[in-house]
């Protein structure tokens, strides 16, 4: 009887395969972030001045890329989506705290990883000390916010495919193939 109790009691360890799948993807999103050029400050702020459209066809394609991939493995039932709600104001404050980090160091988050790997010190000084002190004031803030501006216009966890009450691939395949020509209108117009 105390065989059974003892392997009845016992926990089964949390599966953490998926920490290393996004790891090892995080790694080659870097490395695909660095050979593609946008790891470097002037194609960056050369895209702030609108003058280099590197990291916008990069996140362009990124967009489309993940796009075809996370749904493609939820409609094989590889994946489940786990939305989390969104509201009017959430977007207001992240996009002020992106848009900020990113016009006064020249990085976001995902450019900052890669020129950290780069050994860039710009990234390492303002990049990685930006994001710790911008993280944790935020944090102190968040018990104010949560309840007031962040939940302003909340629209819960919506996406388009829910909205207009179609099967996801109706929605995929259209701002993809949108994606594709704006790609291409872009390079034809020489940015």
């Amino acid at each position: 009887m105390n065989k059974i109790n003892s392997k009845t009691n016992i926990e089964k360890a949390p599966d953490r395969r998926p920490l290393f799948y996004g790891l090892g993807f995080g790694v080659l999103f870097g490395f695909l972030l660095h050979k593609g050029g946008v790891t470097q400050y002037d194609v960056i702020v050369g895209q702030l001045l609108l003058t280099d459209f590197t990291v916008l066809k990069i996140m362009l394609s990124a967009v489309a890329t993940g796009m075809i991939g996370i749904y493609f493995m939820k409609s094989m039932g590889w994946i489940k989506l786990s939305l989390k709600s969104g509201s009017v104001g959430m977007n207001v404050i992240g996009a002020l705290i992106f848009g900020v980090g990113f016009a006064v160091l020249g990085y976001c988050p995902g450019t900052i990883a890669g020129a950290i790997g780069n050994g860039y010190m710009d990234a390492i000084t303002g990049g990685l000390v930006g994001i710790l002190l911008g993280t944790w004031i935020f944090a102190i803030m968040y018990p104010k916010l949560k309840d007031g501006i962040l939940k302003m216009g909340d629209f819960g966890d919506i996406t388009l495919p829910r909205l207009f009450k179609v099967n996801d691939w109706v929605v995929v395949v259209p701002v993809v193939a949108l994606i594709v020509m704006l790609l291409f209108w872009i390079e034809r117009a020489g940015f």
